[in-house]
């Protein structure tokens, strides 16, 4: 509820804040200056919506580490369980998620403010910027949802990173597609243990552990018992 209260204050002030930016734009004719002002506007508001998602899944991940870890240590027995699994002390743990989260919302503020100047541009700023900060955001997201399995195997987000990044194509489909589900209302709040759970899938896929149940073996058949 905090950060649906931030981005709804972030909304009612988003006229003031778009002016406070366009200041270079107060001599020009009025709708000009009522056109940058708007671009400004839809700008300020992309980058607010790709910081937000990207902190609220932080903290939630830290916040709720013991029930997140959980879901996903469920999700890793039912498909044949972590070869080598590192026992972390949870204080260990819970430092260096804390580290590596701070590290991806500084990355994604250094790329979103580029992204926000060039918002301002007219119809590029409307159309693909919006899909490269969707990309970016998408990106972001699936380097955090991994952590929780990655943490379990000793790996760190450099590892993500890179590992990800062998299997962009396949991260980026999974994280766009939570990335533009939690920019629904409360559905950041609704999706996150499922997007937990498909951290953990799309963890054991790249790093080359099956995600298919074992198929139960098949019940004699009812003769066959009767037999006996």
């Amino acid at each position: 509820m905090l950060f649906i209260a931030a981005f709804a204050t972030l909304i009612y002030f988003v006229a003031d804040l778009a002016e406070l930016f366009t200041w270079f734009a107060d001599g020009w004719s009025d709708g000009l200056r009522d056109a940058v002002q708007f671009l400004a506007a839809i700008a300020i508001l992309g980058l607010g919506g790709l910081v937000g998602v990207l902190t609220f899944t932080a903290v939630t991940l830290l916040i709720g580490d013991p029930f997140y870890e959980k879901i996903s240590g469920r999700i890793e027995e039912r498909f044949g369980g972590v070869p080598g699994e590192v026992e972390v002390p949870w204080w260990r743990s819970l430092r260096r998620s804390l580290w590596d989260s701070i590290r991806l919302i500084a990355l994604s503020l250094a790329i979103g403010i580029p992204l926000f100047f060039l918002g301002l541009l007219p119809f590029i700023g409307q159309t693909v910027i919006p899909v490269i900060g969707a990309l970016i955001g998408g990106w972001f997201l699936a380097l955090e949802l991994v952590g929780v399995a990655f943490s379990r195997r000793g790996l760190r987000l450099p590892d993500r990173r890179r590992i990800l990044g062998a299997n962009r194509p396949l991260a980026l489909g999974f994280g766009v597609s939570v990335f533009c589900c939690f920019l629904i209302p409360l559905g950041a709040v609704l999706i996150m243990p499922a997007a937990v759970a498909g951290g953990t899938l799309l963890a054991r896929k790249v790093l080359g552990l099956p995600i298919d149940a074992p198929v139960p073996a098949a019940a004699p058949p009812r003769a066959a018992i009767d037999n006996r």
